[in-house]
């Protein structure tokens, strides 16, 4: 009996493929990227304590690391960050080199876990990084941070989860999840390489842009698999998935939406979600600066020995420690 041509089966099996082959690819690359002599100089920088429940579940999911500046004494600033790796794989510990970047500026550096889809679609990874984010609040300062100076930051889904818990923070909003963050507005937002809009993905993969069936088959499973039973097919239905869709709208908000910094490769595919991301904040008045780095990719700043990812992380840090200066100037001003 001949067999019949199944497209659809043959998509997901080519999906599938690929996605086994990212895992591999970026898990060999963190392992490897350890031993440059950059990287190593910046381990040596920094001590890190290393998985603390964040909540009693058992699950290696509710952890995190804490990473602390060598020499640096506190309370420091901190930075809370949710690693990427479109909701589906990846870790804390293959986006070492994230925290540890970040914690040379000489913040004190908050690195998650969170439940991963497809066994856990949205909201799971939402609620855990919300849960993280008040456990951070809550504690941080036994670890010698300072509660009232928190940033946010997050790359890929990282950067989406990041962006949906600031909106949380500033609005009002009926998940159980986002009143738990209510109020609790982070200090400023950096937001790299941004799938800010998980549904209407056919918004990539039909466009002219992306010629390669590899990548389009990546965003394809990773919208399906965060939000498996209609992806891409109602515009506006998915709440705090689509923070950007949020933001563009012309919903209002109980607080005032910090300072953003967003980053982005200027070959990378979904770099559009950045350019809507500016263009949102600025109609909202917020103060937003963006990025593009010429001839770079998706998550080109994780090689952080390379040119452009170097001017990227010198970037960021001229960022945050213009936030901290106005954050000390305003709190000079509130004393006196």
């Amino acid at each position: 009996m001949m067999r019949q041509y199944d497209p659809a089966g043959r998509n997901q099996r080519r999906a599938k493929a690929g996605s086994l082959l990212a895992k591999a690819f970026f898990h060999s690359g963190s392992a490897l990227a350890r031993l440059a002599p950059l990287s190593r100089r910046c381990q040596a920088s920094v001590t890190t304590t290393r998985n603390i429940p964040y909540l009693l579940s058992g699950r290696r999911d509710h952890w995190l690391d804490v990473v602390h500046p060598r020499g640096v004494i506190g309370p420091l600033p901190v930075l809370f960050y949710v690693h990427g790796g479109g909701f589906r794989i990846l870790s804390k510990e293959t986006h070492w080199m994230m925290a540890c970047s970040f914690a040379r500026m000489g913040l004190l550096v908050v690195s998650i876990n969170y439940r991963l889809a497809p066994e856990f679609p949205y909201p799971a990874a939402l609620e855990d990084t919300c849960a993280a984010y008040c456990w951070t609040l809550e504690n941080i300062a036994d670890f010698g941070g300072d509660p009232t100076r928190v940033l946010v930051a997050g790359e890929s889904a990282g950067a989406n989860l990041v962006t949906a818990l600031t909106v949380a923070s500033v609005a009002r909003r009926p998940e159980g999840f986002a009143r738990s963050v209510f109020g609790r507005v982070p200090l400023a937002v950096l937001p790299a390489c941004g799938l800010l809009q998980v549904s209407q993905c056919g918004r990539y993969c039909n466009s002219s842009q992306i010629r390669s069936t590899l990548v389009r088959d990546r965003i394809r499973i990773v919208c399906e698999e965060y939000l498996p039973e209609s992806a891409g097919d109602r515009e506006g239905e998915f709440g705090l998935a689509d923070p950007l869709v949020i933001l563009e709208s012309n919903a209002t908000f109980a607080h005032q939406l910090p300072p953003f910094f967003a980053v982005a490769g200027g070959r990378d595919p979904i770099r559009d979600d950045t350019l809507r991301l500016e263009k949102a904040l600025q109609r909202r008045k917020v103060p937003v600066q963006t990025k593009l780095y010429a001839g770079e990719t998706h998550a080109f700043h994780a090689a952080i020995w390379r040119p452009a990812a170097r001017e990227c992380w010198r970037d960021q840090e001229t960022f945050v420690n213009s936030v901290l200066q106005q954050s000390a100037m305003a709190d000079a001003v509130n004393r006196s």
